[in-house]
Formats: C-alpha cells, structure tokens, sequence
C-alpha cells in the first residue's frame, strides 16, 4: 500500500487514496510508532467530482473519528499536490458534514469548522479526588474544555485519560486544558479520545476558542498555542461558522 505521511503541528496522519486501500486495513498497526509507519490516526481519501472529496478518519486505536481539524488542513494540502486536484480550495465531506477547506498563499490552511453547539452546557467533572467544571461543545465531535491556571502542569495522561470515560459521555470525549493568557492568546493541551495525548487538536482548539468566548475571555478571534503550534480562530457571533488557520506538511511518503 502507497501512503503519504502528513503533520499538522504534530498530530500526525497516515493519508491514503481510497483505491490504494486493501480490504484488510489495520489501522492499529499502521499507526503504531514502533511496528508500523507511526501516527495518531489514518485518514482515506476519495475523489466524488469537482472540488468535492470524501474523507474518512480511523484514530489509532481504532474507532471512527467523525470529524478531524488538523487532518483536514493535512488533506487540503494532499489533494492540491498529491491528487492533482484544481486551485486552493476544497470541500469535504466529512461524517460530521462538509468541510470547506482553502490554501491561502502564504502556504496556511483555512477551515470552515462550521457552527459549534452545546451538547451538554457546562457541567463537573471528577477524577483523582479532583472536580473540575468544565464547558463542553460540539464540533461535530465532543469536547469537554476545563480552564486551569497553569495547563502546562495538568498530568494530562492520568486525568485525561479518565476523564474521556467519564459516564456523562457514553460515546467518550476529547478532553482539553485551557488557560487563558490573554484575551488574543490561550495555551490548551489535550486528550483525544482514541488517541491519547496529541501535540495539536483542530476541533479541540475550536471548542476551547468558543468555550472561551462564552466566559467573556476573548474576543473576535484568538491564539490556540498547542505543544506542536498554534492555530488561530475566529468566530464573529455565537450562530456564526468557527474559522480554524494553520500549517499543514507532508513529511514523506513510502508503501508498507
């Protein structure tokens, strides 16, 4: 099988055209780091006419993710200089809806994230004799966002891990700490369900942008700094579309 290896601020993907798939595909092996090619999750990727492709993420243990920011950024890139695909901008359709993606000339990626929406309003958490209230969102993939004073000292492996089971969320969770530096710069870290601890989250740094806007933290827009990079979002009012900018490379390729 023929794969491209992509990164977007370190959550790293293995992306493959759909007609390189075999029928047999482990997702778990090929994203093993130590055994297969290494990544958080494989992402398959179809042609259906146009500037429309379909999208498909499998997370590295695994399960099906509905919806991936960084791998969308990743996929815009593939398309446009791996599948010969026309201009800068893209639609795809994801199990969450249609993403629209667009390459500006500076080599970033803009996202259409869509409307983000409660699924659960704010609500606490609980784990290693610890509560924590946390604000979840939806951007077409649950996310729980908790503010701290100090992200950088949160054991993300144990609470994070815990957490994404917690019994509120029968579909687990993606787990973000957040702490506001700023009104235009927010440090997050983050679980994924069915990953772990990843360097970068796209719907995450959206969920934890709008989580923000609803405690008055931010404004119109704002720095999502990550442990691989920093994304900005915009969102101009509460029922309007959350816009995700950032870096997305292809690192190599190869056939396993």
């Amino acid at each position: 099988m023929r794969f491209f290896k992509y990164t977007g601020l370190g959550n790293d993907f293995v992306v493959v055209r759909a007609e390189d798939v075999p029928a047999t595909l482990d997702a778990v092996a090929l994203c093993d780091r130590r055994f297969g090619v290494g990544a958080d999750g494989v992402v398959i990727v179809r042609p259906l006419g146009g500037n429309a492709y379909e999208m498909r993420i499998l997370n590295s243990d695994g399960s099906v993710a509905m919806m991936c920011g960084n791998a969308s950024r990743c996929v815009a890139k593939f398309i446009r200089d791996r599948l010969g695909g026309d201009g800068n901008a893209f639609d795809l359709h994801t199990l969450s809806g249609v993403v629209r993606t667009e390459i500006r000339a500076d080599g970033l990626v803009r996202v259409d994230m869509g409307k983000a929406r409660d699924f659960l309003g704010a609500i606490s958490l609980r784990t290693d004799g610890r509560e924590f209230s946390a604000e979840t969102v939806s951007m077409g993939n649950p996310h729980a966002v908790i503010f701290t004073d100090d992200a950088g000292a949160v054991p993300l492996e144990k609470w994070g891990a815990a957490l994404e089971h917690d019994s509120q969320f029968p579909d687990r969770c993606n787990i973000e700490f957040a702490q506001a530096l700023s009104r235009e710069k927010i440090r997050m870290r983050v679980w994924e369900r069915g990953c772990g601890v990843t360097a970068a989250c796209g719907t995450g740094s959206c969920a934890t942008f709008v989580a923000a806007q609803k405690r008055g933290l931010v404004g119109a827009g704002a720095e999502i700094v990550l442990d691989g990079g920093s994304l900005f979002i915009e969102r101009e009012r509460d029922d309007a579309s959350v816009f995700m900018t950032g870096a997305a490379r292809e690192v190599f390729l190869g056939e396993i």
